[in-house]
């Protein structure tokens, strides 16, 4: 299974009808936002952490507003790879 079988694969839901990229990476990224609150609650221990999750948002919020439906695959990816 090639990257993008995989990623529509992890939007279909088993409760229900395939979640679509464009109701999944939004939700992803409020979620990430919060984790990033949690960073940089932190301190200064968290800052390097909290510095690499703004870049995936960034990066997010670019793939999202040029309509690059790989771009937001691969976003939607890497943010769902980020704890906290």
């Amino acid at each position: 299974m090639d990257e993008y079988q995989e990623m529509q694969a992890s939007l279909a839901g088993t409760d229900g009808p395939a979640e679509t990229l464009a109701d999944a990476l939004p939700r992803e990224m409020a979620r990430v936002r919060e984790v990033l609150g949690h960073y940089k609650e932190i301190g200064p221990a968290g800052m390097f952490g909290a510095a690499m999750i703004e870049q995936d948002l960034r990066a997010a919020d670019r793939a999202v507003m040029s309509g690059d439906v790989v771009a937001m695959l691969r976003s939607l990816k890497t943010l769902q790879g980020i704890t906290g």
